[in-house]
């Protein structure tokens, strides 16, 4: 297969592959995923496969779990039959056993008690979702009072962390989640960092000190100052791909200069709330 059809071919399933994600809450016909791939229902599942890693039913139903393993660790208010019917689920009986043989618990156990060290080694590698070219952008930071949790370790257990942060937001009035900034400070990339060595921080912007608490939440700072900023749409597990892309595409063309602090990210909303496809998440690249 030559380079042309190569990426003709990727470029076809990749388009079936944002088609499911934007479709998980509706019927997903063979009919209409083969004709996006331009090739026959007789030949879609095989070739499918290759491309996915997994078997087309398999793989939506994987995209599906997700989603739902998200809303029950973060979303306590959410039903799980509605969970289960928003699956595409006909009963919670049957998301039940589906999300049992997935992650090894119950719905309702998972919710108590997520043990994401674990969703981690269960979740397989799919196709990731094309990053389309981000426009970049250069603006000047203002200097952001934060309440920061400190993750340190694993960055597969940094869900850990987050729902720690949750419970302190829901616990106080001073950073309320859907009315202040939330922020990432990127100490290090986790493809390259030992997990062990892994730092990441968890930000909420204040205007006010926060006082002592048993969450392990502390006063922060967002340094002020000249970002570029790009836009990554989608999930985050892509999110390195694209901070790459800015320091590999445009970052040399553009003149700048980098400053010796570290990327952050402004995340514009979450996955407990939206589809992993609508995920917005704003890159910050210090300058000088």
């Amino acid at each position: 297969m030559n380079n042309a059809m190569t990426t003709a071919y990727r470029e076809r399933f990749s388009m079936v592959c944002e088609y499911i994600a934007r479709h998980l809450d509706e019927p997903l016909r063979l009919e209409k995923l083969s004709s996006l791939a331009c090739c026959s229902p007789y030949h879609f599942h095989r070739q499918f496969a290759a491309f996915s890693g997994l078997p087309l039913y398999r793989y939506i139903q994987w995209l599906r779990l997700r989603q739902a393993s998200w809303r029950l660790a973060f979303n306590p208010q959410d039903k799980i039959i509605d969970i289960a019917l928003d699956a595409g689920f006909q009963n919670p009986e049957s998301f039940t056993r589906a999300f049992r043989t997935a992650f090894g618990k119950s719905p309702r156990q998972f919710r108590l008690e997520p043990d994401w060290l674990d969703w981690h080694q269960r979740v397989p590698k799919m196709a990731s979702q094309e990053q389309q070219t981000m426009e970049v952008k250069i603006v000047d930071f203002p200097q952001t009072k934060v309440a920061m949790l400190q993750h340190r370790g694993s960055p597969d257990l940094l869900n850990d962390s987050v729902a720690k942060f949750i419970g302190w937001r829901k616990s106080t009035s001073l950073s309320p989640v859907y009315s202040s900034n939330t922020f990432g400070i990127a100490w290090d990339d986790p493809a390259t960092t030992p997990p062990e060595a892994f730092r990441h921080d968890i930000c909420g912007s204040v205007t006010e000190t926060i006082p002592e608490n048993d969450f392990g939440v502390i006063n922060g700072e967002m340094a002020g100052g000249r970002y570029a900023v790009g836009r990554h749409l989608g999930s985050l597990d892509n999110l390195s791909t694209s901070v790459w892309a800015m320091f590999r595409d445009w970052l040399p063309g553009s003149g700048e200069t980098l400053r010796d602090a570290p990327v952050f990210f402004h995340y514009l909303n979450f996955v407990n709330d939206v589809p992993e496809h609508q995920l917005q998440t704003d890159i910050y690249l210090p300058l000088k």
